[in-house]
């Protein structure tokens, strides 16, 4: 949790960018401020933006161009090398392929992430400072302080958000800051992290039973596209597909509930249109929802349901919560209106007109569920009231967790062997065997990559593909604005106004379009045209646009999204390893509209 930044004296964020991201009164970014006020401990935040969170961490802005994390983290370790900042014992203690003594037997004598960083690896580059710089647009000198000033750090917290994995090469981006605090032993110890986002410990609310799905085969969720449009393709060692060696039939029936991804939020959206539209292909499209979104609008069966305002239960606290941990009784302050239904109940009548409603409901509504679930827990915190009282209590009980909790390899560092990792070797890898012989099976597109190390590999749609940004220079990513949560609430105007949807461009990018703030503009490449105002502000990188996610989709007669989505611009190509979503790695170009 961020409560152990109260402990450190450096804090690294990556991509990280909770003032906008979780703004609120408490959850993560009120526990990680206080934690700064405890410690008051440097701030640095590696960003393609100058984000809310620089200003209010009173952190030091480090721009990094999209893509480019695991250059960074080469670069440094380079650094830490040469200049022997590092604990290689404790290093090979606690990882496997940092150096060749801890390689595994069926790797090559040169394949260890030293290797890689010195250049003595297959690809024979050193990965110097300079070379990071070139990639990265941070300053040489800057990528050597910045690795002294992580070593000589007494407890360095180092943690991304989840803008780093969002793109074409994000699986590597996420394994190389992994592997920085294992590289410098910031990691199980008051005031560390293990480089990953830290997620909320749940106060234990049980879920409902789910039954067993008698079908094995499983899909990547990015591709369930691909699975209506061209299913005869997908086979485990093409696109991930598990439990099957490839798929027998395509999606032909596809059941939505209280999400826009079905158009909205997915990659390529003039794309996804085609497909949906094509009823030779998806025959039947069920959509659960309170709000007629985009996605919506692509039901042949559209169900409208409760909104929360509408409906009891009892959850647990938010995955973004930190170490305070909650349970909550949803009131219903609303009379459900008109035809409106929870989910639950019209599941239990689909469930009902098939002859199984007593197997799905086990003979209890969903009010019953809630009291039932309350009083599991009730048995093991009989402090709590009864479920009469507690019921009407909205907040009903608060805890923190545990230092042991909220502390990342603890256990681990304390004792490797007696603790060991959920990794095959129990360890952290760097080099993942289990990686290296995934390449060898899989095929890839050509020009992608799945190393054993967390390798820096170039993407596609990035400043350094020259053939490509000669017809679209800037690199655009995507972001979480205040204005709207996702695509939720993006069609209250009122907030618009306040927040307008707005693409960012660095002033000399702009000065060679003729462009001013307000000015509206098409952000365009060769999937898509999109229409909004841009945002003249040095708070982004030179050759670097960004614009916010969550803005609805809306065409006008010349196929110009002229709602603002940014899908209309990203790619619905996965990325290599985990099949996932790559819709932060685009280039475009932007002209006057």
């Amino acid at each position: 949790h961020f409560t152990q930044i109260a402990h450190s004296d450096l804090v690294v964020l990556f991509g990280l960018n909770l003032s906008e991201t979780r703004m609120s009164g408490g959850g993560q970014v009120e526990e990680l401020r206080r934690a700064l006020e405890t410690s008051k401990a440097r701030v640095i935040i590696i960003d393609p933006r100058y984000t809310d969170s620089v200003i209010t961490e009173h952190a030091e802005w480090l721009p990094i161009r999209p893509t480019t994390d695991a250059a960074l983290v080469a670069g440094i370790a380079h650094t830490l090398i040469t200049e022997q900042l590092l604990d290689e014992a404790l290093v090979n203690r606690y990882c496997v392929g940092y150096d060749r003594s801890t390689l595994p037997d069926t790797a090559a004598p040169n394949a260890s992430y030293k290797d890689y960083v010195l250049g003595t690896g297959d690809d024979g580059i050193a990965k110097t400072p300079e070379w990071a710089a070139d990639i990265t647009g941070i300053p040489a000198t800057r990528i050597r302080q910045l690795a002294r000033e992580i070593a000589s750090a007494r407890a360095c917290y180092i943690c991304q958000g989840w803008g780093p994995q969002r793109h074409a090469n994000g699986e590597q981006t996420v394994r190389a800051i992994q592997t920085l605090p294992a590289l410098t032993g910031h990691f199980g110890r008051p005031g560390t992290n293990n480089g990953n986002w830290p997620y909320g410990t749940p106060y234990g609310v049980p879920l409902l039973p789910v039954g067993k799905n008698p079908i094995k085969t499983s899909i990547p969720c990015y591709l369930w596209t691909d699975a209506i449009q061209h299913p005869e393709k997908m086979t485990a060692t093409t696109m991930g597909v598990k439990g099957a060696d490839r798929l027998k039939t395509g999606i032909k029936l596809f059941f939505n509930q209280a999400g826009n991804t079905l158009l909205n939020q997915h990659g390529e959206t003039n794309r996804t249109r085609q497909i949906l539209a094509d009823e030779s292909l998806c025959e039947t499209i069920i959509v659960i929802e309170n709000h007629m979104t985009p996605s919506a609008m692509y039901a042949d069966l559209l169900l409208p349901e409760t909104s929360y305002l509408e409906a009891e239960d009892l959850v647990d606290s938010s995955y973004a919560a930190g170490s305070h941990n909650y349970m909550i009784a949803i009131q219903k302050t609303v009379k459900p209106m008109w035809e409106v239904r929870s989910t639950y109940d019209i599941c239990a009548d689909i469930a009902g007109h098939l002859g199984l409603r007593e197997q799905y409901t086990e003979g209890r509504t969903q009010a019953q569920w809630a009291e039932m679930h309350y009083q599991q827990i009730r048995e093991k915190r009989p402090y709590l009231p009864e479920w009469s009282v507690a019921k009407e209590m909205g907040v009903i009980d608060q805890r923190i967790a545990t230092e042991q909790q909220s502390l990342a390899f603890a256990d681990f560092r304390a004792d490797a062997e007696a603790n060991p990792l959920s990794t095959p070797s129990g360890k952290i890898e760097i080099y993942s065997q289990a990686l290296a012989d995934l390449a060898q099976t899989w095929t890839l597109p050509e020009g992608e990559r799945i190393p054993a190390l967390p390798e820096f590999c170039p993407a596609k749609e990035s400043h350094l593909n020259k053939a490509l940004t000669a017809k679209y220079p800037l690199q655009l990513s995507g972001f979480h604005t205040k204005g709207h949560t996702h695509s939720t609430y993006s069609n209250v105007l009122m907030l618009h106004e306040a927040v307008p949807d707005e693409v960012w461009i660095n002033p000399i990018d702009a000065s060679a379009r003729q462009l001013k703030s307000g000015d509206r503009v098409h952000v365009f490449n060769d999937r898509g045209v999109v229409e909004l105002p841009c945002k003249v502000t040095q708070r982004i990188l030179p050759g670097v646009a960004a614009m916010p996610q969550g803005a609805w989709t809306q065409l006008d007669g010349n196929g110009v999204d002229v709602g603002g989505c940014i899908n209309t611009l990203t790619s619905h190509h996965p990325s290599p390893l985990a099949k996932g979503n790559p819709q932060h790695t685009n280039l475009v170009e932007i002209k006057r509209a």
